[in-house]
């Protein structure tokens, strides 16, 4: 690990970032260009004193799990990001599979929608990144462990998870969620990742296993979609897709229609927030956990 080296590309980094391209305001007390320390330790879940520790060449060798939440909160290039393991001794991640790295451009996007429900997953279902209104919406995957991040694996073996859509709706949405893995398996021969995901769902999920064998194959796309929500109630909305050049990222982003019901509950949803408005629960919740039933992700269907 080149600590001086490692401090001074994330110092570097940290200057020439614009807290507006983190969907941050300015401000008029800020005398030195780019973001905060406090700033970047925020948007990447850590200290602050470790990060600052880190920029002081001080601090401990990172887990491979925090250089890339570094590199995510810094808004690296693939090509940045693997400098920055090199520099605290890792080997980067491999590009030939889906990388957990969010693409710029996506998190540029992501970065401006606040009245909105958007985040980032992968084409296997991991998500990524998400905004404060899809936490609201769908609970924070950041709070669970990376295995538990993946909406398809929750979806087929949690039954919690499907509490957040309507029963009726359930079967549509693992025939989309099984056609999709199908296209994304036959599109990466050469990935371990989504066969080893269909493989581990066919032997765990009789239905996963079923669907699986009807060999449908649809990529996903636009939809409407109905969510259950314990605090605001039903929510119909609109899902659009935006897939990043090789189409191993998406941003998902949850609309409403002006005017509609579902547009009155989303405006109502952006202010309580991630408050637990339960009669058992406090009136915040704990850093790190969201509203809805935590941990459950959903894509468009």
């Amino acid at each position: 690990m080149n600590r001086a080296e490692l401090a001074d590309f994330l110092r570097r980094s940290r200057a020439r970032l614009d807290p507006a391209h983190v969907g941050l305001t300015a401000g008029a007390r800020r005398r030195t260009p780019g973001l905060r320390r406090e700033e970047v330790a925020a948007l990447a879940g850590m200290s602050v004193d470790y990060y600052t520790r880190l920029e002081q060449s001080r601090g401990p060798r990172p887990s491979r799990q925090m250089l890339t939440a570094l590199a995510r909160a810094l808004r690296l290039t693939d090509d940045e990001r693997d400098h920055l393991f090199h520099l605290a001794g890792e080997e980067p991640p491999r590009r030939a599979s889906a990388s957990s790295h969010v693409r710029p451009g996506l998190l540029l996007v992501l970065d401006r929608l606040h009245d909105t429900p958007a985040m980032v997953v992968t084409d296997c279902g991991q998500v990524l990144a998400q905004n404060t209104m899809s936490k609201a919406l769908s609970g924070d995957a950041s709070a669970r462990r990376p295995r538990e991040r993946n909406f398809l694996r929750r979806f087929f073996l949690d039954p919690a998870t499907r509490e957040l859509f309507p029963p009726e709706d359930l079967a549509e949405h693992a025939r989309s969620h099984v056609a999709n893995l199908r296209a994304v398996a036959a599109a990466r021969p050469d990935d371990p990742e989504p066969a080893a995901l269909a493989a581990e769902l066919r032997a765990a999920s009789e239905e996963f296993a079923r669907l699986w064998e009807e060999h449908e194959v649809a990529v996903r796309r636009a939809s409407v979609k109905r969510f259950r929500h314990p605090l605001v109630g039903l929510l119909e909305l609109d899902c659009e897709v935006l897939v990043s050049h090789d189409h191993r990222q998406h941003l998902i982003i949850h609309t409403a229609r002006p005017g509609s019901e579902s547009h009155d509950r989303l405006r109502l949803l952006r202010v309580l927030g991630l408050q637990d408005m339960s009669p058992e629960g406090a009136t915040s919740p704990r850093p790190g956990e969201g509203r809805g039933r935590p941990g459950s992700t959903s894509e468009c269907g």
